[in-house]
């Protein structure tokens, strides 16, 4: 557990820091173009800042899809996870101190939803999709050694996030992480249609794992 802790913190930090910016930015009315740039500009930072600590994953969907290529032991899989719904919380909870409840129940504490019309299926679909080209750019940047990519990685997979958000945002809220959900919704007590937040991300990071991590990787 001692070896651990160093890569935890960093996790923590990282998502607490994603879903703090992230959430925040739609609390704050940011529009769409300034919610994707929020999660995609602090994720791009974190990453740099953390990723020689822990990988920079902050997302359990991108955890599965190391663990699926065999990137990560499951044990300290689990570490990552519980540290990363641990920051997630932690943002939920301090944003729902700072801005007034007129403001942040308004926009259910920044937590994504369903836009009219999008069914269950269509939300996990939409997610899986925009998740699956987060994780395999985390592959291609962060954890692939063939490449020199690894000193502008945090960047490219900020923008991937960017770009996701741009698309899905209007669909699903292009939350592409279920830390990222279930943090403001643990804190706002908004948990309609949850279920397309967890399905469809680990969906899409173990189908990223599974081509990336074990095809597309190997030599």
């Amino acid at each position: 557990m001692d070896k651990a802790l160093k890569p935890c913190v960093a996790e923590a930090i990282g998502t607490f820091a994603l879903c703090f910016i992230g959430a925040g930015s739609i609390c704050v009315n940011a529009g769409l173009v300034g919610v994707a740039l929020a999660h995609g500009c602090v994720l791009a930072v974190m990453i740099s800042a953390m990723g020689h600590i822990s990988g920079g994953h902050f997302n359990p969907a991108v955890t599965l899809g190391a663990l699926v290529g065999d990137k990560i032991k499951p044990p300290m899989a689990a570490y990552y996870v519980v540290s990363q719904l641990a920051g997630a919380v932690a943002a939920g909870f301090l944003l729902r101190t700072i801005f007034p409840a007129v403001t942040w129940q308004a926009v259910n504490l920044g937590t994504p939803g369903l836009a009219p019309g999008v069914s269950v299926e269509t939300g996990i679909l939409v997610e899986t999709v925009l998740t699956f080209f987060l994780v395999l750019v985390v592959y291609g940047t962060g954890i692939d050694d063939r490449g020199t990519w690894k000193a502008i990685g945090g960047f490219g997979i900020g923008f991937t996030v960017l770009c996701d958000i741009l698309m899905g945002g209007p669909l699903t809220g292009a939350s592409m992480n279920p830390a990222r959900t279930f943090g403001p919704a643990l804190a706002g007590g908004y948990w309609d249609n949850h279920i397309v937040y967890w399905i469809g991300p680990l969906a899409g990071g173990a189908l990223a794992g599974l081509v990336y991590g074990r095809f597309l990787i190997k030599h």
